[in-house]
């Protein structure tokens, strides 16, 4: 393996180790000897870091780094458990001014992996970077592949974000990855990868806020070599270090179990890039430093993008890969995400998993196929997608000298809640405002703009699309797929949506009303022609959902009122039984709905748990009511058409009379058609086990959908927070300052051996999970100055989404002489029942053909078909 040999692949200058660190051993790979994966613990070496035998450039300059405040204290009485860290000055260099140092990694876990050849597996490259990440290139600050000779080029740059997740979410992603691309090396035949295929690979791994890192996700890092503690610095030449930037190729991968699996994957070399933020900055920060700060220096051909707890298929990441390498004008690609079921489906035994199983199934049949047809879906998820980098590059507007493209539109969601790179004074009449003018003006940021950017996904995909002279698509790549857990309570799933369908709902205006941008890419008239196709469906789509509210309560009303009428209850009950419990189950909807929107506006999920179950439970057993009335209604009908036939009527008069029934024509034939084309579509994919175990629990939480998840959301549209707790404060670090002499002289832990073993055995030891204590629920930080108008926007909104609802209910229900004179109240009723029954059946059949075309275009002529509509 070459590239990064020792005395070569570095710049002259560059901090290098002594030579002579670690005795390398003979014989090959030792196996691991304990349960676990971990051998016997040797006698701990110590390193010398002394680099003073290289020759100092111009470019270089002195400095001197003080140890942690825990180091310099004095401690009294009985020994800790936990001894102080031991530390060692030595002597570094500055690169390009910048701290980058290189530490050799400990023994015990040189003696794990079978290559040793390359200083990228014998040490571990630590950069202290001090600067935002779109100045990250400018600081001329680098990464390893730039510095390797030669320079490798990157094909596939992989990230995965993280938060606090623990270290059995992180293992089940990165052993997923790292599957992948063991797979990319065994396809010899192939002209891009192959034995070295690794070398193209690069897995950056960001978590958002070095006091936020769950402790074993680090110390999981630190036994595969990624990461070493003591290493890592909060000030730099007094400047506060932004990001801790660790850059290691490993071989060592851990299951969830926390076993050594590397032998499975032939302990394939990983080129990881760990990229610990010093502070809580949100997701969107944690791509803009891998989109803007490493992808300048990578420029990589795909980026991928996964969550932590997101477990890709084992050749997933090559199916989106092989989608970019066929077609050149795709810019972005997603694969199919699947709920994890557990071990035998155990998981479906919960209805929300269940409920949520069938939803995502349903639309990476049917929505995702057919939004690819058209060449735009709408949202290609965080969790698990991938893009064209240069598609993605912005470009100068000559007008106002500023970046435009899918990332500036895409990072100014950060901004527009608070974060972004350092705010520049602005300029009015040639004169500099104040900075407590500059602040108010960023605080005058809409509440439309803020929950569209809670969807900044949906807003990098129509960006990239409508690209000025840019003919980029978006594509759905079914044989690529990745597991994740979805949320398996109530309070859980409440807040997942809160933000999914404001964000989604606002995205989609915004898309919308700027439906014209697409003219302005190079498409051709053709393309332009089905994008502008789509718009209108999605247009439709929106419509409805936001009348999804009132259209369910008229259906209940429609199907409740007819089960009082005297020839539709003959031989079930009496009028006023049937009007006894109409009336109930009414006052008791109203009721409900009263006390969803009681809830959502003064409550927190958490809080009202019980309300939110129960509320769950009654709308479950509305649902029933309403399916046993249409199932009685059709039976009825069709008994009664029947039974006005004559006696010498024929076979075909009888057809003719059931399929002209009313009830038999718009319930049964419009629900058969929707659910019946599921069931269809699903076979043409070959998936339809979801129909026989997840379509119950779906429909029967319909309501709950629709009542409770859309009133939550609509009545926190003012809530534009990202779900994350506010910063804490961190532990301290050691400092890094400057020397006037021509010496540097270094602190840093002289006993990573100890350090390696204190780690092999916290992670040996199954975590204990402790007790939920509701006293230590954190509370989110809020922005005293947006309240206000946020609370208006809200109640503005939510006024017009129940005037508006309120008012459909009441045209079609009410009995009054001005309605009366243009039509009675029954055919009104009937009417609008059919149109819902039936838009419902249209917008499932376009669906299913999009799905259709889809498999065609798969199977048969997707090259030809994308050539011809670019």
């Amino acid at each position: 393996m070459s590239g990064y040999g020792q005395g070569g692949g570095y710049p002259q200058g560059y901090p290098q180790q002594q030579q002579g660190g670690y005795p390398q051993q003979q014989g090959g790979f030792p196996m691991p000897q304990q349960q676990g994966g971990f051998p016997p613990q040797p006698q701990p070496f110590m390193a010398n870091l002394n680099s003073s035998s290289s020759s100092q450039t111009s470019s270089e300059q002195v400095i001197n780094i003080e140890p942690p405040e825990h180091v310099k204290e004095k401690h009294y009485g009985s020994a800790p458990k936990v001894q102080p860290r031991r530390y060692k000055t030595q002597q570094v260099k500055l690169y390009e001014g910048n701290f980058v140092i290189e530490c050799p990694v400990p023994s015990k876990l040189l003696s794990l992996i079978p290559e040793k050849s390359g200083r990228e597996f014998t040490h571990v490259r630590y950069t202290a970077c001090t600067c935002d990440p779109n100045e990250f290139k400018e600081n001329k600050y680098t990464l390893r592949q730039e510095l390797a000779e030669p320079r490798r080029q990157t094909e596939l740059f992989i990230v995965t974000t993280m938060y606090n997740e623990d270290e059995k979410l992180f293992a089940r992603t990165f052993q997923g990855v790292v599957k992948n691309i063991h797979r990319l090396c065994k396809r010899e035949r192939s002209r891009i990868w192959g034995k070295d295929g690794w070398k193209k690979v690069v897995v950056c791994i960001v978590s958002d806020g070095r006091n936020k890192i769950n402790k074993r996700t680090q110390d999981y890092l630190a036994a595969i070599g990624v990461y070493q503690s003591g290493l890592a610095k909060e000030k730099v030449f007094d400047e506060d270090v932004t990001a801790h930037i660790f850059e290691y190729t490993t071989q060592l991968c851990l299951d969830p179990d926390m076993k050594l699996v590397g032998s499975e994957y032939e302990y394939t070399p990983i080129q990881i890039l760990f990229c610990l933020k010093e502070k809580n900055q949100k997701k969107i920060n944690s791509h803009r430093w891998f989109f803007n700060a490493f992808g300048r220096i990578l420029r990589p051909n795909v980026c991928v993008l996964l969550d932590v707890g997101t477990r890709p298929g084992g050749s997933s990441i090559y199916h989106l890969w092989k989608a970019f390498d066929k077609n050149p004008y795709i810019g972005g690609a997603c694969g199919e995400i699947v709920a994890m079921k557990g071990k035998g489906g155990k998981y479906l035994l919960n209805p929300l998993v269940a409920s949520q199983n069938f939803e995502y199934k349903m639309s990476n049949i049917l929505d995702k196929p057919l939004e690819s047809v058209f060449g735009y879906i709408t949202v290609l998820p965080g969790a698990f997608s991938a893009y064209r980098y240069v598609a993605l590059e912005n470009s100068i507007d000559p007008v106002t000298n500023e970046e435009v493209g899918p990332l500036a539109s895409y990072f100014m969601g950060e901004r527009h809640h608070g974060g972004g790179p350092p705010k520049k004074k602005k300029i009015s009449n040639g004169n500099e405002k104040p900075e407590e003018e500059a602040e108010k003006d960023e605080i005058k940021t809409g509440l439309f703009t803020a929950n569209m950017y809670l969807a900044e996904d949906r807003i990098l995909c129509f960006e990239l699309v409508s690209k000025r002279k840019s003919s980029w698509l978006l594509h759905y790549v079914k044989s690529a797929y990745a597991e994740t857990d979805v949320p398996d309570t109530f309070t859980e799933l409440i807040s997942q949506r809160r933000r999914w369908l404001n964000g989604s709902f606002f995205a989609g205006v915004f898309a919308i009303c700027h439906t014209f941008n697409i003219w302005r890419s190079d498409h051709t008239t053709l393309r332009k022609t089905l994008l502008a196709i789509e718009m209108f469906y999605q247009s439709f789509t929106l419509l409805f959902s936001w009348f999804a509210l009132g259209n369910f309560y008229l259906t209940f009303y429609i199907l409740g009122k007819s089960l009082t009428q005297d020839e539709a209850i003959e031989g079930l009950w009496s009028p006023q039984t049937g009007a006894i419990i109409f009336n109930l189950l009414n006052y008791f909807y109203i009721a409900l709905m009263i006390l969803q929107f009681a809830l959502a506006l003064g409550n927190k999920p958490r809080s009202a748990k019980w309300a939110y179950v129960l509320s769950t439970y009654f709308f479950a057993g509305l649902m029933i009511y309403m399916l046993f009335a249409a199932g009685w209604l059709t039976y009825k009908g069709v008994s009664i058409a029947l039974g006005n036939l004559g006696p010498l009527d024929g076979n075909i008069s009888s057809v003719n009379a059931v399929f002209g029934d009313f009830t038999f024509k718009n319930v049964i034939i419009s629900l058969l058609s929707t659910y019946g084309l599921y069931l269809i579509a699903s076979f043409l994919f070959f998936e339809p086990y979801h129909m026989f175990h997840s379509s119950v629990q779906y429909m029967m939480l319909v309501p709950f959908y629709l009542n409770v998840l859309n009133v939550y959301a609509f009545c926190n549209i003012h809530d534009v927070s990202w779900g994350t707790k506010g910063d804490t404060k961190a532990e301290k670090l050691g400092t890094v300052s400057k020397k006037q002499d021509s010496t540097a002289e270094v602190d840093l832990p002289e006993d990573i051996n100890e350090e390696y073993e204190r780690v092999q055995s916290e992670l040996s030891v199954p975590k204990r999970q402790p007790p939920k204590d509701k006293k230590n629920i954190s509370v989110e930080e809020k922005e005293e100055l947006r309240e206000e108008s946020n609370a208006m926007f809200r109640t503005y909104v939510v006024f017009f989404w129940i005037i508006s609802n309120g008012i459909l209910i009441a045209a079609i229900t009410e009995v009054s002489p001005v309605l009366a004179d243009f039509s009675d109240n029954t055919t009104r009723t009937n009417t609008y029942f059919a149109f819902i029954l039936w838009s419902v059946a249209g917008l499932a059949g376009v669906r299913f053909i999009g799905s259709c075309i889809y498999l065609i275009l798969r199977l048969f002529t997707e090259n030809l078909f994308d050539g011809l509509i670019k």
